[in-house]
Order: structure tokens, then C-alpha cells, then sequence
């Protein structure tokens, strides 16, 4: 019985189109990412490095891509507050603006925006450990959008 339920599974799963995610094939050999004291550059470059063939190199002089990060801001707004004026949430906002370009300065990919938005509740009585859960969810963001910059160079053409 278990094995015919395995079996089941296993016909379902592979009927369905699902796979693991595997390795970015990204469409040029080199590319650099400027950058190295943490944020997304320093995901980004670990990630590519990690998860696809492509190398990162030191130098746009040595690269078929140089990825140009032009904007990486947080921003934390009141969203909502008590009746006696004390804030009741917060809506946290992370946006990352970059552009991928060769070295003759054509765009790979043009200058994009890409924005996470999570909102969260706080506590006076909690504070410290508010704080360390917008700390995470910046971190969340910032891994969601090295994600997405991965899937957008993998989909560039290169020239």
C-alpha cells in the first residue's frame, strides 16, 4: 500500500512540470559587481557565484557585464497609531535600483526598481525585539531581491 502511494506521488509530482530550482545559467561568462561591504551587492555576488557558472571578477575592465547599483534605501513609515497617539504599526520599505550594462555601455538589463514592502506591528513593551524582527525582515527583502536581480540577468540577452 505504501509503495503504491509513493508511487502515486511520485507520478503526480513529475506530471505537474515540478523541478528543483538547480543553477542560474546566466548569459555572459564575467560580470562585476562593485561593491563588497554587505547589502545586496555582496549577496549578489555570492549568490551568482554559488549558483551559477558565471564568474565574478575584480575589474569592468575584465567583465562581459558590470552590474551598477545606483540606489539601496530602507525606509520605515508609520502605517497606523493608537487612539492615544502611540504607533500601532509601521510599514517597512526596501528599494533597490540597479541597471546591467557591457563594457560599451549597452543595457543587458535597463535601469529597473524593485521594492519590497512588509508591514509589521509594534509594541512599547517590546521594543529591542521589534527591532530585531525589522533587522530580519530587511534581511528577507534583501534576500527576496538578490532572487529576483538573479532571475532578471539570467533572462538578458547578451550582446
Amino acid at each position: 500500500m505504501k509503495l503504491a502511494l509513493v508511487a502515486a506521488l511520485s507520478v503526480s509530482i513529475a506530471a505537474c512540470g515540478f523541478q528543483l530550482r538547480g543553477s542560474s545559467n546566466l548569459p555572459f561568462q564575467t560580470i562585476y559587481v562593485p561593491g563588497s561591504s554587505g547589502g545586496v551587492a555582496l549577496d549578489l555576488k555570492r549568490a551568482i557565484e554559488s549558483s551559477s557558472k558565471t564568474r565574478v571578477v575584480d575589474s569592468p575592465k575584465n567583465a562581459q557585464a558590470v552590474f551598477e547599483l545606483t540606489e539601496a534605501k530602507q525606509e520605515k513609515d508609520i502605517l497606523s497609531l493608537t487612539g492615544a497617539g502611540r504607533v500601532r504599526e509601521y510599514r517597512l520599505r526596501y528599494v533597490v535600483r540597479y541597471r546591467v550594462h557591457d563594457q560599451k555601455g549597452r543595457d543587458l538589463v535597463p535601469s529597473t526598481t524593485l521594492k519590497q514592502v512588509r508591514d509589521v506591528t509594534f509594541n512599547d513593551s517590546a521594543v529591542l525585539a521589534k527591532e530585531a524582527e525589522d533587522q530580519l525582515l530587511y534581511r528577507d527583502m534583501q534576500t527576496d531581491m538578490v532572487q529576483q536581480i538573479l532571475r532578471q540577468l539570467a533572462a538578458a540577452k547578451a550582446q
